[in-house]
């Protein structure tokens, strides 16, 4: 099978050109949700409102920013990657937000699943992924 797209971050392999390439399209549809979670408002060219910027809320207080987050990412996907359908999204291992305290470090657990790929996955991503 051939490439379906590049692998992010790009590395060096020669099995398919020059560089690494994702050759199913599980993968492709979970790199690309991870990076409209990950791409800032403003940061990709001729497009100013992709992206949920995940970046900006790590040291904003969790109990307000929970649910800008939740509200954010369920709107890019709606316009974005209409197909894919969010089961479930759940904050610093699923504490209800008044309990999530001022801590810097987000945790977001997104399950969700790509009813024309009868794909069923989980997007994990912590502090260190976002920053």
């Amino acid at each position: 099978m051939n490439g379906i797209g590049p692998q992010l971050p790009l590395s060096r392999d020669y099995r398919f050109g020059n560089y690494s390439l994702i050759t199913s399209y599980n993968e492709e549809v979970k790199q690309n949700f991870k990076n409209l979670l990950l791409t800032s408002p403003g940061e990709r060219m001729m497009n100013p409102d992709f992206g949920v910027g995940l970046r900006r809320y790590l040291f904003e207080p969790r109990s307000h920013s929970v649910g800008q987050i939740r509200q954010r990412v369920e709107a890019q996907v709606r316009k974005y990657m209409p197909f894919i359908k969010i089961n479930k999204l759940l904050f610093d291992q699923g504490k209800p937000a008044e309990n999530l305290g001022g801590s810097p470090l987000l945790t977001i657990l997104i399950e969700y699943e790509v009813p024309s790929l009868k794909l069923a996955a989980t997007l994990i991503l912590q502090s260190g992924d976002i920053n």
